[in-house]
C-alpha cells in the first residue's frame, strides 16, 4: 500500500532512505534546510564503504587517548572547551558507553549493518564508480601493527575478512603509490567511491521516480493528533504525511526536542583537502592508523580526511587542525609534500555524534508514525544504504532482520 512519505534531511541517509521508499511505490517528500548546491558532510567526506568499521567510537581507551590529544592542537580529536550542559552530559553518556562489554554487544550488529550496507550498494543498480578493492590500514609503528592485527583477528572471527601486511606485502597491493609503513591490515570486503558523484546520481534517480524536494526549507513545526504527526509546518508552509523519518544530520537534536524526544549529539567537525592532480594516485583507500587520517582516490582526484573536533554547531575551520592532516599526509606518503597542499581549500563539515557511537535507528514510541536515522558519526555514508532499508521496511511492518534494541532513538530517554 502507497503511504505519503516525508523525509527531513537530504543527506546521505535521507536520500538513501527516499530511494527505497521511492522504489516501492511510496509517494516521498524530502525537506532540507540547505540549498541543493550544498557542502554538509555527506558530500566532503572519505566515500569509504566499511564493514570493518565494527568497532564503535566509544570504546575502551578513547577516553584516555581523547585527553592526550587534547593538548596537541594538530591531533586527530579536539573538544572545544566551553560551559554546555548539553556536551557535558554527552561525555558522561560516552565515559560511561566506553567499555568492553558494551563493544562486544555493538560489534555484531555494525557488522550487520556495514555488510547489508555494501549488499546495497553493489545491488543499487545505479553508476556511480564503486571501487571494490578493499582498505589498507597503514601502521608506522610495530605497536600499532600489533594492535592492528588484534582487530583484524576480532574481524575474521566476526566474518569479516582482514589479512596483516608486511610493508613488502603492503607495498606489492597498491604498487601505484610509494608509502612509509611498517605494514598494514587489509580489509577485502571494504570499498570506495566519490561521494560527491553518488549524491548526485541519487538525486537524478529520485527525480525520475517522482521524489519532491523541498530545499532552503526549515522546519519549524508539526501538527500532531494523540500519538501521531499529521504534518510538518516549515518556512514554505505546511506539508501533509502519513509517515515522518527524521534524519537532518547534527540538526536532528534541535527538531527532535520540538517532538518531545531526547536525541543527545554532539557535532563532531571533520575536514578534508582533496588533490586533483596528486603526485601520486593510489589505488586502494587507506587510514593512516596513527594519525586517524583517511585517504581516498575519486576519480582521479585523491582525498585526504580526518579529525574529530567537538565544537557545536560551530562550522568555522581551525587550520592548525588542517595542518594536522598535511604532515601526516606526507609521513606516510613521502612522495608528497607539503606544497602540494598550497592553494587548496579545505572541506569542513559537522558529522552527528551520539553519545555511544551507535546510530539512533528506528521508531518512536511517543509517535507512532515517526522514525529516526541519524547518529551515524563518520559512517553515514557507510550504512546510509542499509539504513534506507531498514527504515522502509520499518514503514511496512517488515522484519530487517538485524538486530535494532541497541540503536534504539529513545535509549537516553
Amino acid at each position: 500500500m502507497s503511504r505519503k512519505v516525508v523525509i527531513l534531511g537530504a543527506g546521505v541517509i535521507g536520500l538513501c532512505t527516499a530511494l527505497e521508499c521511492a522504489r516501492r511505490g511510496h509517494s516521498v517528500t524530502v525537506i532540507d534546510r540547505k540549498p541543493r548546491r550544498r557542502d554538509g558532510c555527506s558530500f566532503g567526506n572519505a566515500g569509504m564503504v566499511v564493514p570493518s568499521h565494527f568497532i564503535p567510537l566509544a570504546a575502551p581507551g578513547m577516553v584516555a587517548l581523547g585527553l592526550k590529544w587534547m593538548w596537541d592542537p594538530e591531533s586527530p580529536f579536539y573538544i572545544r572547551p566551553r560551559l554546555d550542559p548539553d556536551l557535558l552530559s554527552w561525555g558522561v553518556r560516552f565515559w560511561r558507553a566506553a567499555t568492553r562489554l558494551r563493544v562486544e554487544a555493538a560489534a555484531p550488529v555494525l557488522r550487520d549493518l556495514g555488510l547489508l550496507s555494501r549488499e546495497c550498494f553493489t545491488s543499487m543498480g545505479l553508476d556511480f564508480g564503486l571501487v571494490e578493492k578493499g582498505l589498507l590500514m597503514l601502521c608506522r609503528e610495530e605497536r600499532t601493527l600489533e594492535e592492528e592485527s588484534h582487530t583484524a583477528a576480532r574481524a575474521n572471527a566476526l566474518g569479516i575478512p582482514a589479512e596483516v601486511l608486511d610493508a613488502r606485502a603492503t607495498a606489492a597491493l597498491d604498487p601505484a603509490v610509494t608509502m612509509d609503513v611498517c605494514g598494514s591490515v587489509w580489509f577485502p570486503k571494504d570499498c570506495h567511491l566519490s561521494p560527491g558523484r553518488f549524491l548526485s546520481v541519487l538525486e537524478e534517480e529520485l527525480v525520475r521516480l517522482g521524489v519532491v524536494f523541498h530545499w532552503e526549507t526549515e522546519v519549524r513545526d508539526f501538527d500532531t493528533a494523540a500519538s501521531a504527526l499529521k504534518s510538518v509546518s516549515t518556512s514554505r508552509g505546511s506539508v501533509v504525511g502519513e509517515c515522518f523519518v527524521l534524519c537532518a544530520g547534527v540538526w536532528s537534536a534541535e527538531t527532535a526536542r520540538a517532538l518531545r524526544l531526547s536525541l543527545p549529539m554532539q557535532g563532531g567537525k571533520g575536514y578534508s583537502l582533496t588533490l586533483t592532480n596528486p603526485p601520486q594516485l593510489p589505488d586502494l583507500c587507506s587510514i593512516c592508523t596513527e594519525a586517524r587520517v583517511a585517504v581516498t582516490p575519486m576519480d582521479g582526484a585523491l582525498r585526504f580526511g580526518g579529525t574529530m573536533e567537538l565544537a557545536g554547531t560551530d562550522e568555522s575551520i581551525a587550520r592548525r587542525r588542517v595542518q594536522g592532516i598535511i604532515r601526516a599526509a606526507t609521513r606516510y606518503f613521502p612522495a608528497f609534500s607539503e606544497t602540494d597542499f598550497a592553494g587548496i581549500e579545505p572541506w569542513r563539515g559537522l558529522r552527528p555524534v551520539s553519545p555511544d557511537g551507535m546510530p539512533y535507528l528506528g521508531r518512536t514510541r511517543r509517535w507512532q508514525n515517526l522514525l529516526v536515522a541519524t547518529g551515524h558519526a563518520m559512517m553515514g555514508l557507510s550504512l546510509a544504504p542499509a539504513t534506507g532499508r531498514i527504515v522502509a521496511d520499518l514503514l511496512e511492518e517488515k522484519d530487517s532482520g538485524v538486530d535494532l534494541g541497541l540503536m534504539d532513538p529513545e535509549r537516553f530517554g
